[in-house]
């Protein structure tokens, strides 16, 4: 979350921001209705300032408590005969006071769970070079590789799930017997790919220097409301374990930043590089449409994450932003599949994020690009719920002063759509498709069939 401090010194920043990422914070001030952001600001603050000015109150009362308590004091150096006249009336007074302590307390209580749990609900700030608007606001930065002829070479592609059904990669009918819609097997080769692509991905993270990590498929609520991550309402798209605090992860994203959740960092120890294989489980609420047939958007997928953590400046997450991007690139022109990288617009980002690059892969059966990987630069967002700092060291005089890390993640390969836009891109005419020469030395193989 943001930094109270924004509310109280720019609340105008925060009021455009509302506007860029198209952002409700009350349910009675929907985005577009008259006023809704400033409206919303202004709400915001009422509450801060209620919770201030039960603060004020209750620190006006510990100073009438001292002077009570000294009162009394006073009292017992007086003659003994004028002792419990005078001692009465500071008594009474002594019980208000401790009435009313309990009163404050319980409301100033109140009033922080209300003014944080729509504080949590604002997005992290935009940055100044990220397009404002939604969709098509995305900025193109550059493309890579050329597209086939698929006309040229006398064909029409088709699209990956039909290829995969006629080569018995997949079985979805399995799938949705025994999981249900959105589930799936991978079969024979697809198989071999699928992991073939894990080991791939995780080999140039270890060459980048990232540590690798295996990580649990499950995280406490705490760590995905620390991350950002809406475990609950209709919209979410967390899975939850009933009877218990835990929720399926939809990314190694959730387990790798939680793994420094109220944790002090030494300055030397930055930058820190993970890497995670993990499963991804999401319920893809509201999804339909081209876009998610197949593979393309399932409920169950396994992917390699990469995460970083950085000194808490702008500049150094901005290096390690571009640093993340520049794998990303790696891994899919390894995979030689044509690709445009886009500066996400401010209306399309994720709470989280500061700003974020996606990687689309050219999908020959849909005429179009679809997105493979993403990059986000989260600040210290994440970090100021998960309490993860890093010691500066001498800073001003102020020897071991704490300061918030940076957290980025992005993906080396989300393996369900690189295996959609491989299938694709190698299809062949004799209904055959070839694989890159990279995933070679992984499989054994570089063919599919014909069969």
């Amino acid at each position: 979350m943001l930094d109270i401090k924004l509310l109280r010194d720019q609340p105008e920043a925060l009021r455009r921001n509302l506007e860029d990422r198209h952002t409700q914070v009350f349910e009675d001030l929907p985005v577009g209705s008259p006023g809704w952001a400033e409206a919303s600001v202004a709400r915001l603050q009422a509450v801060d300032q209620r919770y201030r000015d039960l603060l004020h109150e209750q620190e006006t009362l510990r100073q009438r408590q001292n002077e009570n308590s000294l009162a009394m004091r006073a009292v017992g150096k007086r003659p003994k005969d004028e002792q419990a006249a005078a001692r009465q009336p500071l008594v009474e007074e002594g019980r208000a006071l401790r009435e009313r302590e309990r009163e404050l307390a319980v409301a100033a209580e109140a009033a922080l769970v209300e003014r944080d749990e729509a504080w949590r609900r604002l997005p992290n700030l935009t940055h100044d070079q990220t397009p404002r608007g939604g969709e098509e606001a995305h900025h193109q930065l550059r493309t890579w590789g050329t597209p086939r002829d698929f006309v040229a070479e006398g064909f029409t592609p088709r699209d990956h799930l039909a290829i995969a059904e006629s080569l018995d990669l997949v079985d979805f009918a399995a799938g949705a017997k025994v999981a249900g819609q959105k589930f799936y097997y991978l079969k024979n080769e697809a198989v071999l790919l699928d992991m073939a692509l894990q080991r791939y991905a995780l080999d140039i993270a270890r060459r980048h220097g990232f540590t690798l990590h295996t990580t649990p498929d499950l995280a406490r609520v705490e760590i995905l409301d620390g991350l950002g991550f809406n475990p609950r309402g209709e919209s979410t798209q967390v899975y939850s374990v009933a009877n218990s605090d835990l929720c399926l992860v939809g990314t190694a994203e959730i387990t790798l930043g939680g793994m420094l959740a109220d944790t002090i960092v030494e300055p030397e120890s930055l930058p820190l590089l993970l890497a995670g294989l993990s499963h991804c489980f999401r319920t893809e609420a509201g999804s339909a449409g081209q876009e998610s047939r197949g593979l393309y958007r399932v409920h169950q997928f396994t992917k390699v994450e990469l995460f970083a953590f950085t000194v808490g400046e702008l500049s150094a997450s901005e290096a390690m932003h571009e640093r993340l991007l520049a794998i990303e690139e790696e891994v899919f022109q390894g995979l030689e599949l044509p690709y445009q990288v886009l500066d996400i617009a401010s209306g399309d980002l994720g709470g989280p994020a500061l700003r974020k690059f996606d990687i689309e892969a050219w999908m020959p059966g849909r005429g179009a690009y679809g997105e493979v990987t993403s990059t986000s630069n989260c600040t210290d967002y994440q970090a100021r719920r998960l309490r993860i700092r890093h010691r500066t060291g001498d800073d001003g005089g102020k020897k071991g002063k704490n300061r918030l890390v940076h957290m980025l993640n992005g993906t080396a390969v989300a393996t369900s759509r690189a295996i959609v836009a491989l299938l694709e891109n190698g299809q062949q005419a004799d209904g055959s498709v070839t694989l890159p020469k990279a995933l070679v030395p992984y499989l054994g193989f570089d063919r599919i069939g014909p069969r």
